[in-house]
């Protein structure tokens, strides 16, 4: 699939365009990658009727996750969505950006934990030449057709995606779900910063029945167009 000609927007995706476009009554967001949860309490924030399903396999990001507390509108899954369904191993991202404030050194303690993938590092370190991978650690990892069935959830409002190259693993992971997907937020980088991590052309090919909404700097916005997962 040929990626569209569209204007790169300057800006991520803002809460505002999110919830008019999803709509204020979305009743089930994912959130893929969800790191310590302060994007969490946007989505609570942006989409006042919807469980949100959080997913991190970092452990440390997910300790400070659960530290702040569960909202009763979400459920926590210290797992990676992925290719298959059991064990995978995750490269565990460290180090800290230089010129980091008291504050950004207490959270990061354990090293910078919001880069950890299910997929080797590559070019990555060579643009955060700070950033370090020196160890793997054995993840839980389920598909997302699996874990969709087990918790009995059918449409999907809105799916956000921050799994640092491993977004093709998510997809390839799906069969059912994606199809009663509305809206998938995604990463993507041309640059292969992590082993394998799929350009947007290669993304676009394996989702047939997404178009492109808006595309970012590093971001997309698709929206699903088969008939039955539309709004």
């Amino acid at each position: 699939m040929r990626v569209p000609d569209l204007a790169i927007q300057p800006h991520r995706l803002t809460p505002l365009e999110l919830q008019q476009l999803v709509g204020i009554d979305a009743q089930v967001v994912l959130e893929v990658g969800a790191n310590d949860g302060a994007d969490t309490v946007l989505l609570l924030n942006v989409f006042p009727s919807a469980t949100i399903y959080a997913f991190e396999p970092d452990a440390r990001a997910a300790a400070n996750f659960k530290a702040k507390g569960h909202h009763p509108r979400v459920k926590f899954f210290e797992a990676a969505l992925g290719a298959y369904d059991g064990q995978a191993l995750f490269h565990v991202s460290t180090g800290q950006p230089p010129g980091v404030t008291a504050e950004q050194k207490a959270r990061y303690a354990q090293g910078w934990d919001e880069s950890g993938s299910l997929r080797a590092p590559k070019n990555v370190t060579s643009v955060w030449p700070w950033l370090k991978f020196e160890e793997t650690k054995t993840v839980a990892v389920q598909r997302l057709d699996t874990w969709a069935q087990a918790q009995g959830v059918g449409k999907i409002d809105f799916i956000w995606a921050d799994i640092q190259g491993a977004e093709g693993d998510l997809i390839a992971g799906v069969v059912d779900a994606l199809l009663r997907t509305r809206y998938l937020y995604t990463e993507y980088n041309n640059d292969e910063q992590y082993e394998g991590q799929l350009n947007l052309h290669q993304l676009l090919s394996i989702l047939p029945t997404f178009t492109v909404h808006t595309l970012y700097q590093t971001d997309v916005l698709l929206k699903n167009t088969w008939s039955p997962a539309a709004p």
